[in-house]
């Protein structure tokens, strides 16, 4: 019983040390060039909703962080906040992530519809859905986003499957983890 209790304590523990650090919104942390700001933070959240049998995936990425990383894959200005062509910058933010995130569910890979994206505060969050996922016993990530911008990311990844949430933090190089239930 009581290690039952210490490691609920010390997941309960990790998880509000998270929200407070990264506070889904980033807090107050700046978001400047590499360099600028201490910590270099993605946050996906892959959410089942059992109802509508989708699996609902939100990236949460510094939006400058993102913006150097674009402009350096893609060899184009791009500007997140203010985007001259929206179309553009949907389709190398589906691009980046398609190349940098993906998932197996129960083992098996699965293929993610790109949704759109918003800014938030000072992030940028981009939606991806996956469909027809009835059941959910077992989710693997890989998930190295942002790992070509600088070797001090880290990626917090949250699954939350019949409301019984997992998270763990991806230190740079690490890019793989794994959820059951």
């Amino acid at each position: 019983m009581a290690k039952a209790v210490y490691k609920w304590s010390v997941a309960l523990l990790t998880i509000a040390i998270c929200c407070f650090l990264f506070n889904f919104s980033f807090g107050s942390i700046s978001s400047k060039r590499i360099g600028d700001h201490p910590y270099y933070i993605s946050v996906v959240e892959i959410n089942h909703n059992a109802p509508d049998k989708t699996l609902e995936i939100s990236c949460r990425i510094f939006t400058n962080d993102f913006e150097t990383t674009l402009e350096k894959n893609y060899k184009a200005k791009v500007d997140l906040v203010n985007p001259p062509d929206k179309g553009a910058v949907d389709k190398l933010i589906n691009d980046y992530i398609k190349k940098h995130f993906s998932l197996k569910v129960d083992n098996k890979p699965v293929d993610f519809s790109y949704v759109g994206f918003e800014k938030e505060e000072e992030a940028i969050e981009s939606y991806f859905q996956v469909d027809n996922i009835t059941s959910v016993k077992k989710i693997d990530v890989s998930n190295s986003i942002l790992h070509d911008f600088s070797d001090q990311q880290i990626n917090i990844v949250h699954c939350i499957v019949g409301g019984k949430r997992q998270s763990t933090k991806l230190d740079y190089p690490k890019t793989d983890a794994s959820f059951s239930w």
